[in-house]
Order: structure tokens, then sequence, then C-alpha cells
């Protein structure tokens, strides 16, 4: 089944939710009962009427869809495109290759996240290059330890428009031993992409749709690829607010959803193990998953430039989307801080105080 919003949106401030810029209606005694109804299902009404009202005050936040227990509570187009249109989820594409890896691993297409990467890329190591390369392990490049230099940030430019991304990447020097510390870089991701690409005989895009999209009745269109036609690893991959919740809400619930397993739940388990850290944001980061705590409250989530989220909260049921501008001019530094705090201090403690009361309790 597809996610549909559930009728009764929290809050009297939150009815407004399904119209993008349309105003808040005037309480009255049906909609009061209509947030007591919210309420019961899980989100506290007047701790998201908060939280609305703080959304809508972001200038760069396109929506946000808030779903509990797989149902959808709150769902807010403030401006952008519709919530089944596909826009750039950016970096949080990482996050989607990293499952690619985990049903290829399954499937016996890799054979482990210790199975090296030089045999898959022979073609493009450069000749007399640094002998860490044989090193790199699959689980290297999903966490971001494979040690080779940045692609991204000030040399992303000269990267993507290199004759070949892959052996511009690998040529990077190294900045620390493979399995070191944390350095981020979508060239390693796209390593990722070339190496899976090479095991499985098929593009990024053609495992994308018939391992993820197809299972969990969502759209991924094709995105950009490399010159020599290898679908970008870790950027520029395309899903629809609504849909990036259902990917969501596959690992929420172990990997399984609809009756259908399509990732082990070992393999969730291991994506949301901490193995490094971010210099930056010190969150942790495991295969493609920063996590970090919110009200005690274990969170793991995929993060794309600009503020494309997607947040999971397995302890309390939930799964988050918020779509951004995908290219802010000026890059807006604490835009994303925003919306941690619209997480951690709305939507979150919405959460704790909603929750159902024990048996035999009013």
């Amino acid at each position: 089944m597809r996610f549909s919003p559930s009728r009764q949106i929290v809050g009297a401030l939150a009815l407004g939710l399904l119209a993008a810029c349309s105003p808040a209606p005037t309480p009255d005694r049906a909609q009061a009962q209509t947030a007591s109804a919210a309420q019961s299902q899980g989100l506290d009404p007047f701790a998201m009427a908060a939280v609305v009202e703080q959304a809508r005050a972001l200038p760069n936040l396109h929506a946000v869809i808030v779903a509990r227990d797989g149902e959808v509570l709150a769902e807010h187009r403030l401006r952008g495109a519709g919530l089944d249109q596909p826009v750039n989820i950016k970096s949080a594409s990482k996050t989607v290759l990293s499952a690619l890896v985990g049903v290829a691993i399954n499937r016996g297409v890799l054979s482990g996240t210790d199975q090296k990467i030089a045999p898959l890329l022979a073609r493009d190591l450069p000749a007399g290059g640094d002998p860490r390369l044989q090193e790199i392990e699959v689980g290297h490049l999903l966490s971001m330890q494979a040690g080779l230099g940045r692609t991204s940030g000030q040399y992303y430019g000269a990267w993507v428009t290199s004759p070949n991304w892959v052996r511009h990447a690998l040529a990077r020097p190294f900045d620390d031993d493979p399995g070191g510390r944390m350095i981020y870089s979508t060239g390693t991701s796209h390593l990722m992409s070339a190496a899976l690409t090479e095991a499985a005989g098929a593009s990024t895009h053609d495992l994308a749709r018939d391992w993820l999209a197809e299972p969990l009745g969502v759209t991924i269109p094709p995105w950009l690829r490399d010159p020599q036609g290898i679908y970008f690893g870790g950027n520029d991959m395309m899903m629809s607010p609504r849909d990036l919740l259902r990917f969501g809400e596959l690992y929420r619930l172990g990997g399984e959803i609809d009756g259908q397993r399509i990732l082990p739940a070992a393999w969730i388990e291991e994506s949301w193990t901490p193995r490094t850290r971010s210099p930056w944001s010190g969150h942790a980061y495991g295969y493609g998953w920063f996590s970090k705590t919110a009200r005690g409250h274990p969170v793991h989530f995929a993060w794309g430039y600009g503020g494309q989220m997607l947040f999971v909260v397995p302890s309390l049921d939930l799964t988050v989307v918020m779509i951004s501008d995908p290219s802010p001019r000026p890059r807006e530094e604490s835009h994303v801080s925003e919306l941690h705090a619209l997480l951690d201090d709305g939507i979150v403690p919405a959460a704790i105080e909603g929750a159902p009361a024990p048996s035999g309790q009013p």
C-alpha cells in the first residue's frame, strides 16, 4: 500500500497543511475535535501547530511530511514542487546508494563490505598509483573512510569537469589510510556507483529501479551520468517527498514493507552503526546514514545539500521528510540547523507528548 494522508490533520493551525499557501482556518468545534483525534494518533496538536508556524517562517523550506507508525499525520507543501513530483535530493542520494549496496551483498553481486574495490575499477587505477588503493573496501566507500582526498567543496568543480570522474577520484592523493578518519567526498560515493555497476553488469539507475523503486512502488527517474555513462553516485538523484518518506519507512520497518522483504534487517543495523564522525557537524556516520539523539531518542538521517532531510526515529515510530531549496544562493548555513531544531524541539516533543497512554491509564 502507498501512503495516503490522514484526514485527521494535526492541530487547529495544522489543518492548513494540504494547501501550500492558504491561510490557516479559524478554529471551530469540528477542528478541535479533529485536533483531539490527531492527538490520539500520536502527535500533540499544540506542539505541531508551533512546528507549522516555524516551518512557514523558513523561506528555503519547501515541504514537511511527518508519519508515525506508518500513518501520515502532517503533510505540508509550503512552496515549490508538489509532493508527488520528483525533486533533487542531493547528497541524500548517498543513503539510497547504500541501500543498493545492501541488496547487492544480499544477492551475492558483492561479497561483502570487506570486498576490495580495486579489481572492479582496475581499468581506471592510475599507473604507479599509491599502493593503498588496493586496500580500499566497499565499507570504506560507504562510510567515507576511503582515505582519498576530497572531490567535494573547493575540489568539486575540477572533478565534475574532468573527462573521467572515476579516474580523477582514484588519482586524488591520500589524506589518511583506508579505514581512517571521515573524509566527506562525493567522489568516494561515485566510486561505489562505478564498482556496483561493474559488479552487477547493470547501471545504478537500473538497479535502483529494479531493486528499490518497483518493490516500493515509488519512482526514481534517471539522473545525471558521468562522461563514461556511470550514474552519479552520491548526488542529484530524484525522488518525490512522498516517495522519500516511503524509502524511510522501509528502514524504520527493518527492511520489510507491505509483507515484502526488500532489505535485510541486518543491513539496516550495519548502516546505522556509527563508524566515524563528521569533522564539521560532529554527527556520527555509518553506511550512508548520519546519527544523533533528540530528547534521548536515537535519530538516523539522510542529509542532502540545502536541506534535503530524511529522519527516522525508530523508538518513536517516526519518519520525517523535509525538502528545501536545493541550490540556495547565497548558501544558507543556518537553514539545516533550523531543520534539526524543527525535529528536535518540535516534532519529537510532539510525538513524546502525543504517545498513547499505557493500557489502563487515561
